[in-house]
C-alpha cells in the first residue's frame, strides 16, 4: 500500500528541546492515527512502503484489540483516522472497526486499492459512517497498471471508482509516479476527469520499503519530471476548479528536505498490524529503536514517554548543519529513515538537503538515472516469497546493496 493523501499540517504548538523525560505539557497530542490493520494484500506493487520483511510476522491485532487502540487514540486527542495496510479490505471486520471509529467521533478515511470493495460492503460502510475513500491506480492503461501490481485489476478498479461515485463519496484518486508511467501523466489526468475525480494526487515515488529496493528501476530522469510538471500545470489552467491536482516531486530532486510527518512524534501516530506503535510508517527500518506494542503499553505512555517517540523530537538530537540551521523549524532536519538509508546514521541531516555533506551522493543517484540503459534490471515485486528472502538479509547489508 502507498500512504497517499496523508499530508499532515504542522502543529501550531511548536517543539523545542525535548528529552525522553518529556511531560505532556511539552508535546501536543497526535492528530492523525494510521491503522495498518493488515499487511496482507492481493497486489504486489513495486513501490509499496510496507516493510521488506512483512511476511515474517503474520500476527495481527484482533478486532477487540483494534477497538481498544481506537478508543485510546481518540481519548488521547487523535481526530483523523486512516485505515490502511496492506489492503484493509482483506479484513472482514473492517466494517465493524469503521462503525466503532465513527461512534468515537473520528473522521475516517479508507486508503485502498479497491480490491474487495463490493457494492454490499460500500453500502454497509456508508451506513456505518465512513467519511472518505482514497482509491489507488497504478496507471491509466490496463497493461501498465496490471504490470506494476503483477495482477489483473485495472477493470476491477474502474468498477470500484463507479461505486465510490454512486455512494456519493468525494472521488479521491492516488497514482504513484515513476520512470514507467511518468510520461503517461496527461492520460492519467484525462482518466481522472472521465471518472469525475475531485482530487488527484500524483505522488512521485518516495524511496522506502519496496520502492528503495526498486529505486534504480523506478527513478525518473529530470527531463521526465520537468515535462510531467509542465503537463500538470497546463491541466491546472485548463481544468480550473473542476479537479484539484497535487503533484509531489520525489525528494531526491529537491534542494531542501520535506518536513517529514511535520516532525517526528509531532502529529502522526501509526499502529502496525502486529500492534507496534510507530512515529512514521517506515520507522521500523531504523536500528537501535525498540517500538512499543499496544498490547503491552498504553498509547498515552507510548506517545509521551517512550524512547522511540522521543528520540528525534525537537532539536536536541540534531547534528550540524541542522542544529544551527534556521530552517530546522520548517523541515525538522528532514526524514530520519531517509537519512539512515542513505548515510547509515539516522541523526545526520537528510542528504536531499544541499547543506548536507552527503548531498553529493544523492546528486550522483539522480545523475545515474539520466544515463542510457543497456539493459533493464527486473523489478522486485512485493510478495511473500520476496519478503521472506529479504527478511534473511541484515539491515546494513541491504542498505549497502541498494545505496
Amino acid at each position: 500500500m502507498y500512504l497517499g493523501l496523508l499530508k499532515l499540517q504542522p502543529s501550531e504548538a511548536g517543539l523545542s528541546e525535548i528529552t525522553p523525560t518529556t511531560t505532556t505539557t511539552q508535546v501536543p497530542p497526535p492528530l492523525w492515527l494510521l491503522a495498518e490493520i493488515t499487511y496482507k494484500c492481493p497486489l504486489h506493487c513495486v513501490f509499496c512502503y510496507n516493510p521488506l520483511n512483512y511476511a515474517e510476522n503474520r500476527k495481527e491485532l484482533t478486532t477487540e484489540e483494534w477497538k481498544d487502540v481506537l478508543r485510546q487514540a481518540r481519548k488521547l486527542g487523535a481526530a483523523q483516522l486512516g485505515f490502511s495496510g496492506g489492503e484493509p479490505l482483506v479484513r472482514d471486520d473492517l466494517e465493524e472497526l469503521i462503525g466503532e471509529a465513527h461512534q468515537l467521533g473520528f473522521y475516517t478515511n479508507l486508503i485502498t486499492s479497491g480490491i474487495g470493495l463490493t457494492e454490499e460492503r460500500i453500502s454497509r460502510m456508508k451506513d456505518l459512517g465512513l467519511d472518505h475513500i482514497q482509491l489507488s491506480f497504478q496507471d491509466s492503461t490496463k497493461e501498465m497498471n496490471d504490470f506494476l501490481s503483477s495482477t489483473k485489476t485495472f477493470d476491477l478498479k474502474n468498477r470500484v471508482a463507479k461505486l465510490i461515485k454512486k455512494y456519493d463519496y468525494p472521488m479521491v484518486l492516488n497514482v504513484v509516479l515513476h520512470r514507467y508511467n511518468l510520461d503517461h501523466i496527461g492520460r492519467i489526468i484525462e482518466m481522472a476527469v472521465e471518472m469525475e475525480v475531485e482530487y488527484l494526487e500524483l505522488a512521485n515515488t518516495q524511496y522506502y520499503g519496496w520502492g528503495m529496493v526498486n529505486r534504480d528501476q523506478l527513478m525518473p530522469t529530470r527531463e521526465q519530471l520537468v515535462r510531467a510538471e509542465a503537463t500538470v500545470n497546463e491541466y491546472r489552467e485548463k481544468l480550473g476548479n473542476k479537479i484539484k491536482l497535487l503533484f509531489v516531486v520525489p525528494d531526491y530532486f529537491e534542494e531542501r528536505p520535506k518536513a517529514c510527518m511535520n516532525g517526528w512524534g509531532s502529529v502522526f501516530l501509526a499502529v502496525a498490524a502486529d500492534g507496534s506503535a510507530l512515529p512514521c510508517h517506515a520507522a521500523k527500518s531504523l536500528p537501535g529503536l525498540q517500538f512499543p506494542n499496544v498490547t503491552e503499553t498504553t498509547l498515552k505512555d507510548i506517545w509521551y514517554n517512550s524512547d522511540a517517540f522521543n528520540r528525534y523530537r525537537g532539536y536536541g538530537w540534531m547534528k550540524e548543519p541542522c542544529r544551527t540551521c534556521p530552517d530546522k523549524e520548517k523541515d525538522f532536519g528532514g526524514c530520519r529513515c531517509q537519512a539512515y538509508a542513505l548515510t547509515g546514521d539516522a541523526e545526520n541531516a537528510d542528504p536531499v538537503c544541499s547543506k548536507s555533506a552527503q548531498h553529493g551522493d544523492v546528486k550522483k543517484i539522480v545523475l545515474q538515472a539520466q544515463a542510457p540503459r543497456t539493459e533493464e534490471k527486473p523489478l522486485v515485486y512485493r510478495n511473500d516469497a520476496n519478503s521472506m528472502r529479504y527478511a534473511a538479509i541484515p539491515i546494513k547489508e541491504e542498505r549497502d546493496k541498494v545505496s
